[in-house]
C-alpha cells in the first residue's frame, strides 16, 4: 500500500512539475517576444527602464521555471533526493517572491489612475524631443495604440514644453497623436499638415488610458487566474515534493 501511495506521489509531482515547465517555456517566449518584438513593443520597452528591467525579469523567472521543472520531473522520475531538495528550496523562494509582488501591486494599485498618469504627462512630456525617454514612450505609445494623451489632445493644451515643428505651433496636438496608415513610427501620415493646423478628422482624439485598458481589460483577467493557478501549481509541486522525500528510502 505505501509502495503504491510512493508511486502515485511520484507521478502526481511528475505531473504537476510538467505543468511547471511548460508555464516556464511560456515566460520565457513571452520575455523573448517582448525584447525582440518588431511592431512597436520593443521600441516602448527600450525606452522605459521600468519595462526594460521587467522584461528581463520575465526572461529570467521563465529560464528558471523552465530549468527547476526539469530537475522536478528528472527528481520524481529518478527518485533522487538530492534534486528533490533543491527543486523544494528553489520552488519556495520562487512563490515567496511571487506572492510578495502580487502583494506590492495591489498595495500600490493606486498608482496607476488616470489622474496619476495625467498629472505626470503634464508634468514632463516634451513633444518630439526623443532624447527624453518619457517623452519617447509616450510617443511610441501614441503612436503604437493609436490614441492621444491619457484622456485626449485636450491634456496637451497646458504643456509648454519645447520644440514645436513649425506646424505645431498651431496646435496643441503632437506629432505622435497624428493618424497613421499603420501604427508604427515608420508609417505614413494621412495627412500631417491637417493634423497639425488642428483638422480633428486627421487626429487621434481617443485618449490611451481608455484603449489601453480595452484593450487589455480581458487578458488582465486571464493573467490573474494564471497568476493564481501558477501559485496553486507550485504549492502542490512543493508538497508533494517533501512527501516523495520523505518516502524514499
Amino acid at each position: 500500500m505505501e509502495g503504491d501511495c510512493l508511486s502515485c506521489m511520484k507521478y502526481l509531482m511528475f505531473l504537476f512539475n510538467f505543468f511547471i515547465f511548460l508555464g516556464g517555456a511560456c515566460l520565457l517566449g513571452l520575455g523573448i517576444w517582448v525584447i525582440v518584438d518588431p511592431t512597436g513593443f520593443r521600441e516602448i520597452v527600450a525606452a522605459n527602464p521600468l519595462l526594460f528591467t521587467g522584461a528581463y525579469i520575465m526572461l529570467a523567472m521563465g529560464a528558471m521555471l523552465f530549468l527547476l521543472g526539469f530537475l522536478g520531473c528528472c527528481g520524481a522520475i529518478r527518485e533522487n533526493k538530492c534534486l528533490l531538495l533543491f527543486f523544494f528550496m528553489f520552488i519556495l523562494l520562487i512563490f515567496l517572491a511571487e506572492l510578495s509582488a502580487a502583494i506590492l501591486a495591489f498595495i500600490f494599485r493606486e498608482n496607476l489612475t488616470r489622474e496619476f498618469f495625467t498629472k505626470e504627462l503634464k508634468k514632463h512630456y516634451q513633444r518630439n524631443n526623443d532624447t527624453d525617454v518619457f517623452s519617447a514612450t509616450w510617443n511610441s505609445v501614441m503612436i503604437t495604440f493609436a490614441c492621444c494623451g491619457v484622456n485626449g489632445p485636450e491634456d496637451f493644451e497646458a504643456i509648454p514644453h519645447l520644440p514645436y515643428s513649425s506646424l505645431e505651433k498651431a496646435t496643441a496636438t503632437p506629432e505622435a497623436c497624428c493618424q497613421r496608415e499603420l501604427q508604427s513610427r515608420e508609417g505614413m501620415f494621412v495627412n500631417k499638415e491637417a493634423c497639425l493646423s488642428g483638422n480633428e478628422r486627421f487626429q487621434n482624439r481617443q485618449g490611451c488610458y481608455t484603449v489601453i485598458l480595452n484593450s487589455f481589460e480581458t487578458y488582465v483577467y486571464l493573467a490573474g487566474a494564471l497568476a493564481i493557478g501558477v501559485l496553486a501549481i507550485e504549492l502542490f509541486a512543493m508538497i508533494f515534493a517533501m512527501c516523495l522525500f520523505r518516502g524514499i528510502q
